[in-house]
């Protein structure tokens, strides 16, 4: 049985890249036509199509994606919005979570080398490259100047994935810098099985099956200055630790006694 998972697994995986690429492909002379509408429109315009390109190859691989809200949630309003970083599928699953408000991620430089995806890539995200300061630094720029045209931005905290078998690694302070130097709110997302669809250890693990992202209540910065970075930063640690362990999210080693939940669908 093991290993007709196991085989499963890798046809569905290849079936599920060739899936990817095709839509990209259909895709992609449209986003070249967006690119020539500017960083603003043209992004947005581009990000529509992203979305467009996860609602198809969601259907097509089998993935039922649902968003909840533990509290009610303001589309109207800017956020810096973090997530837990732990597999491949969580930028698709990002496309899938934020919607009805226009947003910018922050993104590894290095993906902007495949040939093609590289193309919506570079036109779609602020790109950091964090082997480099003075490029982290620059990078962290471009995210504020992204907050000050009213559109929100998205940043994994963690930097990588986490390859361990808590809740989270450590954070970045990157995001916490942003929020208080731009007085934006930060608003956590909770991915609770993008690890079961496809795990960081391999591009050949996609399954079909559920997908759900949590949003957790927002953590006001209003006050608060660079002098509170690492309170901020724990807090909106420990506050995602917390819900992951609630929800038992796949990866956690869990304590003995944890009890599961449901949140509120709206």
């Amino acid at each position: 049985m093991q290993y007709v998972k196991i085989c499963f697994k890798a046809v569905f995986s290849v079936y599920g890249l060739l899936v990817f690429i095709a839509i990209m492909l259909l895709l992609f002379p449209f986003v070249v036509l967006a690119s020539f509408f500017g960083k603003v429109k043209g992004g947005n315009i581009i990000y529509m199509l992203c979305q467009l390109w996860a609602d198809i190859v969601f259907v097509l691989w089998g993935i039922r994606h649902t968003n909840y809200y533990e509290v009610p949630h303001d589309r109207s309003k800017q956020y810096v919005f973090v997530f837990n970083h732990v597999s491949y599928m969580d930028i698709p699953v990002l496309m899938m979570a934020i919607r009805g408000q226009h947003f910018r991620i922050l993104g590894k430089a290095e993906m902007a080398k495949v040939p093609v995806f590289g193309f919506f890539y570079r036109n779609a995200v602020v790109m950091v490259d964090r082997s480099d300061a003075q490029k982290r630094a620059k990078s962290v720029m471009q995210l504020k100047s992204v907050i000050k045209k009213g559109i929100s931005v998205v940043i994994a905290p963690e930097g990588t994935f986490n390859m361990t078998h808590h809740p989270l690694k450590s954070f970045y302070d990157g995001a916490f810098r942003v929020a208080i130097e731009t007085q934006t709110p930060i608003k956590p997302i909770l991915f609770l099985d993008t690890y079961d669809r496809m795990s960081y250890t391999s591009v050949c693990s996609l399954t079909p099956g559920k997908s759900r992202a949590v949003y957790l209540e927002e953590v006001p910065v209003e006050g608060l200055t660079l002098k509170d970075v690492n309170s901020l930063k724990e807090k909106v640690y420990r506050l995602m630790e917390e819900k992951l362990i609630f929800y038992k999210a796949a990866w956690i080693t869990r304590p003995a006694g944890t009890k599961s939940a449901e949140a509120g669908k709206q």
